[in-house]
């Protein structure tokens, strides 16, 4: 037994450095593009979530607290919890709640598969994209799962299968430049974790939750209002330096020209888009 927990610690510790580290900086520092990003996919997550004004509203992996202030301004006698790993994001997060005026919204810094949350606290917890990244997904949904009442609300929007998603899939090919890509990782934490039903709905049951149910969600994903604003979003993103830093100068050059190239070439008069697909999953606690 004493493996597998090393391996989640380690799996933990490296998600806890990259969110809270270079990851929580760059979505900080461009979080008025990410606030945008997927604002069509928000505008449907927000409607599924179907906050009440009474509800006590908990979002695990708030990021720059978009979701939690809307759930927030919902439960107008209620309240929203935000938390979040990355304390630059929370430290945003609680800027722009203060300048809103919102006053039953407020954000801790924690690992929701951890985190002693009181027991059956919340109403609603939500994650819009905060999801995929636990290192032992089904005790993370089982933690999350004991801070909801029972019969809670659990309401997820998560990646499709990376194939799905153009965002992924061509901006990998498009650095890769025709060299063989690093497999994508196939188990653990990363972007496409919660992506097959069968795997959602399997960790969902075994977390304790009940109901599974999938809506399908195709809208763009926005990258900037042009090239280069999205050239350095795109290339701040961890995937990007990831496979930008196995090339040597020249090539890491070349491959940064080409998806500024790709970038141009999907900029609209709307702002540089891209296919993308997500589903929102939701459950209820049993």
């Amino acid at each position: 037994m004493a493996e597998p927990q090393q391996a989640r610690a380690r799996a933990n510790a490296e998600q806890a450095a990259e969110w809270d580290g270079p990851a929580g900086a760059h979505r900080t520092r461009h979080a008025a593009v990410f606030d945008a990003e997927d604002r069509p996919h928000n505008e449907r997550f927000r409607a599924a979530a179907a906050v009440a004004p009474q509800d006590r509203v908990l979002d695990i992996g708030c990021g720059t607290g978009q979701t939690t202030r809307d759930a927030a301004r919902a439960a107008v006698a209620g309240s929203a919890l935000g938390v979040d790993l990355s304390a630059q994001m929370l430290e945003h997060a609680r800027r722009v709640s203060r300048a809103e005026g919102l006053r039953n919204v407020s954000f801790e810094q924690a690992d929701a598969q951890l985190h002693p949350f009181p027991a059956g606290a919340f109403d609603v917890a939500i994650s819009r994209f905060g999801s995929m990244f636990f290192a032992d997904p089904v005790a993370a949904f089982g933690n999350i799962g004991r801070a909801l009442r029972p019969g809670g609300r659990l309401v997820l929007m998560v990646w499709q299968a990376r194939e799905h998603n153009e965002w992924s899939t061509t901006i990998r090919e498009t650095i890769a430049g025709g060299a063989d890509l690093p497999p994508p990782p196939a188990t653990g934490p990363h972007p496409f974790s919660l992506a097959d039903q069968d795997v959602a709905s399997g960790i969902l049951t075994a977390a304790g939750f009940t109901g599974v149910g999938f809506d399908d969600v195709r809208e763009p994903l926005y990258y900037g209002p042009d090239a280069d604003v999205a050239v350095e979003v795109v290339s701040g993103l961890r995937s990007t330096r990831d496979l930008l830093a196995g090339l040597d100068a020249a090539a890491a050059e070349a491959a940064v020209g080409r998806l500024r190239a790709l970038l141009a070439a999907h900029q609209t008069s709307s702002g540089v888009l891209f296919d993308a697909r997500s589903w929102i999953i939701s459950a209820r606690r049993r």
